[in-house]
């Protein structure tokens, strides 16, 4: 019994072994961020029929860490207030690409945004 126990780890330790090795040469490339920012923030009056409200930005986009600038994904979050109900932090997820990109999230109207900020952005290989 002793015997499958140890078979079971020694295959458990090579299949780490070949996962490790599958990743070391990925790891050996640099990895670096654009580095974004939000501007031009706009809430929205109230659109018909929904009564929805429209948040806007412009996330502005300095790929210049990057060898390859394409784009990538990266999210934001928000801290939502609604009048009657409870908070919420959520996150929605959009592509940059330089010099920068608009975005939008809806909300209804009794929804407002009380803070927002940028969550996750994907890496690229850094410019040598």
């Amino acid at each position: 019994m002793c015997r499958i126990v140890i078979c079971g780890l020694a295959a458990s330790a090579l299949v780490l072994v070949l996962a490790l090795a599958s990743v070391a040469p990925a790891a050996s490339q640099a990895v670096c961020r654009p580095k974004l920012s939000v501007t031009g923030v706009q809430f929205s009056e109230m659109i018909p029929p929904t009564l929805e409200r429209r948040w806007t930005a412009t996330v502005s986009v300095d790929a210049s860490r990057c060898a390859i600038n394409t784009g990538g994904t990266f999210e934001i979050g928000f801290l939502r207030i609604k009048e009657n109900g409870t908070d919420l932090e959520f996150r929605e997820q959009f592509i940059w690409l330089p010099p920068s990109v608009k975005v939008s999230v809806d909300f209804w109207a009794d929804e407002a945004v009380q803070q927002y900020w940028i969550d996750k952005i994907a890496p690229c290989v850094c410019r040598d």
